[in-house]
């Protein structure tokens, strides 16, 4: 199967200035995140900046890497221009890999793309797992993907959804047996056609009020297949104290 990998990186970021650039064991964060993306096996990994800064340390890490506009109000955006740029085919498989996750297992990028490429209706594809966390239940920090039968999501939410009316009227210190609660990974494949549609769709009005991007693509009638996995995501680098942890791992030879 052949899919690329494209990574948005911005230079600008409130908590970490020049993010991408921070270095991880003497390689910019974000090339960490292409090495990662490198075992998925994709055919193509493209760094997506607005910064000649990034651009040039992939140059000088032997990394593809392509300049955008510095304005565009998402990574999705980013990566759309991108796309046009790279002269991406319509059918060509595009993961999203966020620069800032330089833990996420090579396996499931993969995942998600086999997923797409496994559902020839679906404009996107992303992966979940299954909640057994009563905080992680509650937890509008926690979106929660419901699926239909056949594995396409019927909805993004920050809400506990499904709700298990009978359950949680009794208990809320612990989830019911065989509960279909499951937690979405922020990890998207897409169509290098749809990726280049969705900039010019209409915001949803749900996707306003849950500030979920991905309800835009619903809202409009697109299907999103859903790869059900294990395990929590790993985190990606948003504080001092992320980076540290990232850096320790990465330093005790774990990645």
């Amino acid at each position: 199967m052949n899919f690329t990998v494209l990574i948005p990186a911005r230079y600008a970021s409130t908590r970490l200035p020049g993010k991408p650039l921070l270095d991880v064991e003497g390689k910019p964060l974000v090339i960490r995140v292409a090495d990662r993306a490198r075992g998925s096996g994709a055919e193509r990994i493209v760094i997506a900046t607005d910064d000649k800064r990034i651009l040039d340390a992939a140059n000088a890490h032997g990394v593809e890497a392509v300049l955008t506009r510095s304005d565009h109000p998402t990574g999705t955006d980013r990566l759309a221009e991108a796309s046009l740029a790279l002269l991406l085919g319509d059918a060509m498989i595009v993961v999203n890999v966020q620069g800032d996750e330089p833990l996420l297992e090579p396996g499931l990028i993969r995942g998600v793309a086999e997923e797409l490429e496994a559902h020839a209706d679906a404009a996107m594809a992303t992966a979940c797992h299954p909640i057994d966390d009563p905080e992680e239940a509650f937890s509008p920090n926690v979106v929660k993907v419901v699926l239909d039968r056949a594995g396409y999501a019927l909805y993004f939410s920050r809400a506990t959804i499904p709700w298990a009316r009978d359950a949680f009227a009794a208990n809320r210190a612990a989830l019911p047996p065989d509960f279909p609660l499951y937690r979405h990974y922020g990890l998207y494949a897409y169509r290098a056609g749809f990726l280049r549609r969705y900039p010019a769709l209409a915001e949803a009005p749900i996707e306003r009020f849950e500030a979920l991007e991905q309800l835009r693509a619903l809202w409009h009638g697109y299907r999103i297949a859903v790869r059900i996995t294990t395990g929590t995501p790993a985190p990606g680098v948003d504080t001092e104290q992320d980076l540290r942890r990232v850096r320790e791992i990465y330093a005790s030879g774990k990645v």
